[in-house]
């Protein structure tokens, strides 16, 4: 199945949803150096470098899935909390390629911030339009208007392009990636399809709730697995200060500190999440801390794998810019788990590699 990617940053989700059996057609990124990244692991020819307000559909037809993370700045615990007032808010560009393309489905990812109480009407809006994706506002009207028509219209009576839409924030570690990264995922179905989109099932839990299960506290024995822990993710590479290791992107780092609420990741339990900072300077928990309370900063190959890249997979760019890219990125591991429940679940219905009327539609 063809994908568009949109805001593919350093290209975890893309890396996640090529291993589960997807081949995307374009790769769509505005940063240079992230550009740089695409290039060096998909191939120059699938990545559009630049704005996505100067991105063509043309030619694109056909496309079975559309994902990406619209930049999160908007909405990030940490950032400055604009929601539809930022102008990096990217979502209705999200929305108009869903309009366009009609794909049979699509997957977005995005921080925990989204659900915050005061964003609540935007998000109720966000997960409207892209229920009802071709249910265009009016000329100059705004959005909180917008979310009202929307708000009156009936799933099963409204005749246009929509989507079974359903989202669900989900902790990566629970899905074996050695990090506790909390993130939403939006996935929609077009509604032709007839199918119904399930979240996978978390593969592993905190040990000390599988301890009280294993303790006869639970009714039913569990496959959970432990959560993998930084140790369990790092462990086999030696230390970045030793001079006689060949991993390229393995260099060590000085300068990392202690303060308050960044006091870094212990071995024996998930990272903490990785975070892109600003500037260039990778956030303050990402750091490894030893038992003597010593700390040091992860290096770049350690922070792929926590991230759960594969180990040769290149990020572009000087050692701020590629920790920035990562702590932006969707775990591999976690992408592609989704992407096999998406690849699964479209499998199930019989239009999903035939040409249904809406799709016969956008073709022209």
């Amino acid at each position: 199945m063809k994908t568009l990617e949109l805001f593919s940053g350093a290209g975890g989700l893309a890396k996640g949803l090529e291993l589960a059996g997807f081949h995307h057609v374009k790769l769509v990124e505005f940063n240079k150096h992230a550009c740089a990244t695409l290039k060096a692991n998909f191939g120059a020819e699938k990545v559009f470098a630049g704005d996505i307000r100067d991105f063509s559909y043309d030619g694109l037809q056909g496309v079975d899935i559309v994902a990406g993370g619209p930049p999160c700045q908007p909405f990030s615990l940490g950032g400055k909390h604009q929601a539809d007032q930022d102008h990096r808010d990217m979502f209705p560009y999200a929305i108009n390629a869903i309009r366009e393309l009609q794909p049979k489905a699509f997957i977005f990812e995005n921080v925990k911030g989204l659900l915050r109480p005061s964003f609540a009407d935007y998000f109720e809006y966000i997960v409207l339009r892209l229920t009802y994706p071709d249910y265009k506002p009016k000329f100059g009207l705004d959005w909180q208007l917008h979310l009202q028509l929307l708000r009156k219209l009936k799933y099963e009576a409204h005749q246009g392009l929509k989507y079974n839409m359903a989202y669900q924030l989900v902790n990566a570690a629970d899905y074996g990636v050695p990090q506790s990264r909390e993130r939403v995922f939006m996935v929609g179905i077009r509604a032709d399809l007839d199918v119904e989109w399930v979240f996978p099932t978390p593969t592993h839990a905190n040990p000390k709730k599988l301890d009280v299960l294993k303790n006869g506290h639970g009714l039913f024995p569990t496959a959970l697995k432990p959560w993998q822990t930084v140790r369990d993710a790092l462990g086999h590479l030696p230390d970045p200060r030793s001079s006689n290791h060949t991993i390229p992107d393995h260099i060590f780092r000085d300068g990392a500190r202690v303060y308050p609420g960044h006091t870094g990741s212990d071995h024996d339990w998930p990272a903490k999440t990785l975070k892109a900072g600003g500037h260039g300077v990778p956030g303050g928990e990402n750091m490894l801390r030893y038992r003597d309370g010593s700390v040091r900063y992860f290096t770049v190959h350690e922070a792929k794998l926590l991230q759960t890249f594969p180990a040769d997979f290149h990020i572009e760019g000087a050692w701020g810019e590629a920790m920035r890219q990562i702590g932006n990125a969707v775990p591999v591991l976690l992408a592609q788990t989704f992407g096999q429940e998406l690849h699964k679940t479209l499998r199930q219905s019989a239009l999903a590699f035939d040409e249904s009327p809406l799709a016969c539609a956008a073709t022209g």
